[in-house]
């Protein structure tokens, strides 16, 4: 998006944000904060979170003009944007809601979304129309204020899962800010997104994390690890990120996991009966397949 574009929509749209508070203030979190900064549609950045060290290091790197606590988030801020682990979302909802600003929204990066509608309406309460669930499909293995990028969302998608106590004007609203910060908005359910996600994103660093582990929990690890190429390099990569977060989002979309999982073993037995009884027919039909449909993807040719 142009900056003349992006301001049209700040200037046009209501869309100036006189004070962003970002809760969570790592790479999605700093990420969000630097887009909006980049954009021009912010004026004063405030974050919280748990590690005073993370907040004093985001605010060096600008991402934030200073630090803050949790209730002095909720009265202040225009937006608020939570970017903390999903297990976390209850209390930091429980913790706005006493003192949230009337006309301030909430937002969030979080990777699952029914479990964090019910931690919305079991934190916010009466005021969970000020909550509009968000998930960026965009991240990296990086962690931490030094991994933020305000190009991060550029051209990424963003899924919207409004709730029916949201104003249509909101939601207009967290999708503009979403647009000026470069994203391709879409929208669902909560529970048709966990279930996408369960699939695109959650499966593939499962098999990664566990491949990862199979490896190095191997007699012959060293070796394996020396010979290993950009082949492995690629197909491992997410599993770099963090553990903490990854947990909370297995835990917290299990039950579409376990679907996606039951699923994709039905696919490998096949595949270990072909190579068993050597039938190269069905392995190369397969790989053709698979080949063609990776090729076909249209986010190969981004």
């Amino acid at each position: 998006m142009s900056a003349q574009a992006t301001e049209e929509i700040a200037n046009h749209s209501g869309l100036r944000i006189k004070t962003l508070a970002v809760i969570g203030v790592g790479l999605i979190g700093g990420s969000f904060a630097a887009a909006c900064r980049k954009a021009g549609i912010v004026s004063h950045v405030i974050g919280a979170g748990r590690r005073p060290e993370t907040l004093a290091q985001a605010q060096a790197l600008g991402l934030i003009d200073e630090a803050t606590t949790l209730e002095e988030a909720a009265v202040r801020a225009d937006l608020i944007f939570i970017a903390a682990p999903v297990g976390a979302f209850e209390s930091i909802f429980t913790a706005l809601a006493s003192k949230l600003n009337p006309d301030a929204l909430i937002t969030d990066g979080g990777s699952t979304k029914q479990n964090v509608v019910a931690a919305a309406h079991a934190g916010l309460k009466s005021r969970i129309g000020q909550f509009v669930p968000a998930h960026p499909m965009a991240g990296s293995h990086e962690k931490g204020p030094q991994a933020a990028d305000a190009t991060l969302y550029a051209g990424k998608r963003v899924i919207l899962t409004p709730l029916p106590e949201n104003k249509a004007d909101d939601v207009a609203r967290i999708q503009a800010v979403w647009q000026a910060c470069g994203a391709i908005v879409s929208t669902t359910t909560p529970a048709q997104h966990d279930g996408m996600v369960a699939a695109v994103s959650h499966l593939p660093h499962w098999i990664a994390a566990l491949f990862m582990q199979h490896i190095v929990a191997s007699q012959d690890s060293a070796l394996k690890l020396q010979t290993a190429g950009t082949g492995f390099r690629d197909f491992t990569r997410v599993a770099q990120g963090s553990a903490e977060m990854w947990s909370d989002i297995f835990m917290a979309n299990r039950d579409a996991m376990l679907r996606e999982l039951k699923d994709l073993r039905a696919v490998m037995d096949r595949a270990e009966d072909a190579l068993q009884h050597a039938d190269q027919a069905w392995l190369r039909e397969m790989l053709e397949a698979a080949a063609k449909s990776r090729a076909e993807w249209p986010g190969n040719q981004k």
